[in-house]
């Protein structure tokens, strides 16, 4: 089976095929991370409710906690009004950043100036 055409016929990629998602705590809002997905594993996030991603440096696909235990468990997913992000909400299990921290944005704020 492959992604329902509705629904492949709604994304916009990059020139390699690729749509960024961003992974959302569902019932916080916490960002958890950024990932890329193709077609193929978005279909197989709809059809198993465990998040799949596309890694570009492995080119290859991840189910998110298959080798770490932290598993994504997804609750929704949409898209947003251009078809070129796709919103994963899902419930985290453990970290959520291959650092092994809650999330990938821990990595410390900006200062941001006003003009």
């Amino acid at each position: 089976m492959s992604l329902d055409p509705d629904i492949a016929a709604r994304l916009k990629r990059t020139a390699d095929g690729l749509v960024p998602a961003v992974a959302q705590q569902y019932d916080t809002g916490e960002v958890l991370m950024l990932a890329w997905m193709d077609d193929e594993a978005l279909h197989r996030t709809l059809t198993t409710g465990r998040a799949t991603y596309w890694s570009r440096s492995r080119e290859a696909y991840w189910v998110k906690g298959d080798t770490s235990g932290h598993v994504q468990h997804v609750k929704s997913v949409s898209l947003d009004c251009d078809g070129d992000t796709i919103l994963l909400k899902v419930d985290q299990v453990g970290a959520a950043c291959h650092t092994g921290d809650r999330t990938c944005f821990d990595a410390g704020s900006l200062e941001v100036t006003s003009a």
